[in-house]
């Protein structure tokens, strides 16, 4: 297995060379130079196994055996012992054909946990073998940050600075972060937005001089092992409702489009979808490209759903690559076009989108609507991510008869704010995090200038 760029001008990696490059040399993102595929007896073999077992079988190809079955199924069988419902990601159902797929049972109750609890554990692996050490430099809305953090506090090889917008993320989202003091772990609050923050990140990885030789590594939905983690919940669920027996659909809160691009994989790799319905915030281009071929940037607003506050979803670039049939060249002109003016998308790419995803776009009044409706109806209470889900797969949805499993991406808990809002009293944090918003906080204020956060983390790395 090898991995080519989103833009044809990088060389080709291997599996470990992808894990700890992160970002292609030509600004492009990594992905599958061919896509493994699952016939139906090895799609519904795996109805009934572990999740950590389905993990396995799923991530094995595109390992490719550079990490050994035995060390690579330990690997993944501590990182989903670290949740909390033996089931990992279960399925709770909300009416006759629709579900929500609890992705927040992880140990900082988000999504971003399933891939980030094994990538830590997997660049570990690598880097002991090489005798190396890294930096790890991201940028969080919200919850990639704490997960990170948390995924890779315990790695002996690794030094973290995530970079988070100030005062543009949820007290509990912060606290998360700001609250582990290990001595691997720097927080960065920037005088920006995420967008601004980002950006910086690609600019580090685009020029790393600054760590004099120091490897920089991604943990972001960049890193091609953040999408291969995630693509195994998308089986799992769809295994568990029927497949490959009957097609399902999806609904997936999102901004980034990582989350949406590792479902879609699944597809290729062989699971029957009938649907991908895209949830937005007011922060909507995605939506919008989808619905109007509005490819255009637009002010970032700020949301009762912030981990969705995103202007520029990086990994939409993975799915273009795939609509313009593998032309990296379109690609990075279309990209280029965006960054100067508005763009909009060829006629037979956009044609190909529309066949296999819809998506809808939520406002604040909306998400408060939806809590209390979805608490009304199933006694759920949602937190504002999975809220726009919930509406968009409402109202997006295909055939009935065809079961919706809304991804449900982060327990209500961190977005108390939100849940208040919607007339509710708070939902209280899990035993293990009850003392959060007392723990002690360590963070550094920067300006959204590139020189200043590339100093800190050149004189602070060990």
């Amino acid at each position: 297995m090898r991995y080519i760029s989103t833009r044809g001008q990088a060389p080709a990696l291997s599996f470990e060379d992808v894990v700890l490059t992160g970002l292609a040399s030509d600004g492009g993102l990594y992905v599958p130079e061919t896509v493994p595929q699952f016939s139906r007896e090895e799609l519904a073999e795996m109805a009934g196994l572990s999740y950590a077992e389905i993990a396995f079988r799923v991530m094995k190809p595109f390992v490719n055996g550079e990490i050994d079955d035995e060390t690579f199924r330990r690997l993944v069988t501590e990182a989903y012992a670290t949740f909390s419902h033996d089931a990992v990601v279960p399925l709770n159902q909300l009416d006759a054909n629709h579900f929500l797929l609890e992705l927040f049972h992880g140990p900082t109750l988000a999504f971003k946990d399933v891939a980030l609890q094994l990538l830590g554990r997997i660049l570990d692996h690598f880097l002991k073998k090489r005798g190396e050490r890294a930096v790890i430099m991201g940028a969080t809305s919200g919850d990639t940050g704490s997960a990170a953090i948390e995924g890779c506090r315990h790695c002996d090889n690794l030094d973290i600075f995530i970079l988070h917008p100030h005062n543009r993320v949820s007290e509990v989202q912060r606290r998360q972060m700001t609250s582990v003091l290990a001595d691997n772990i720097f927080n960065i609050a920037i005088e920006g937005n995420f967008d601004d923050a980002q950006a910086m990140v690609k600019a580090s990885f685009a020029d790393q001089g600054f760590l004099n030789g120091t490897r920089l590594v991604a943990v972001n939905s960049i890193n091609w092992a953040r999408i291969m983690a995630q693509i195994v919940y998308y089986v799992a669920a769809g295994v568990a409702l029927g497949a490959p027996h009957r097609q399902v659909s999806f609904c997936v809160p999102s901004a980034n489009f990582g989350n949406v691009f590792a479902g879609f994989m699944a597809y290729r790799m062989g699971l029957p979808v009938e649907r991908f319905v895209i949830a937005t915030n007011a922060n909507d281009i995605l939506h919008r490209t989808l619905a109007d071929n509005d490819f255009s940037k637009k002010e970032l607003v700020a949301t009762l759903a912030p981990s969705m506050d995103i202007v520029v979803s990086s990994n939409f670039e993975r799915l273009l690559f795939e609509a313009y049939d593998r032309d990296g060249a379109a690609v990075a002109a279309l990209l280029e076009r965006f960054q100067a003016e508005p763009a909009a998308l060829a006629e037979a790419p956009l044609a190909k989108l529309r066949e296999m995803f819809a998506s809808h776009s939520v406002d604040d009044a909306t998400i408060l609507e939806v809590i209390r409706e979805a608490h009304h109806r199933s006694q759920e209470i949602l937190d504002p991510h999975t809220a726009t889900g919930y509406r968009a797969a409402e109202r997006e949805r295909g055939d009935e008869a065809v079961p919706m499993i809304t991804l449900a991406t982060a327990h209500p808990a961190k977005f108390a704010e939100a849940v208040v809002k919607a007339g509710f009293p708070g939902v209280p944090l899990p035993p293990h995090m009850d003392d959060l918003l007392e723990r002690e906080e360590r963070y550094s204020v920067l300006p959204a200038e590139l020189s200043a956060v590339q100093q800190f983390v050149a004189e602070n790395r060990r």
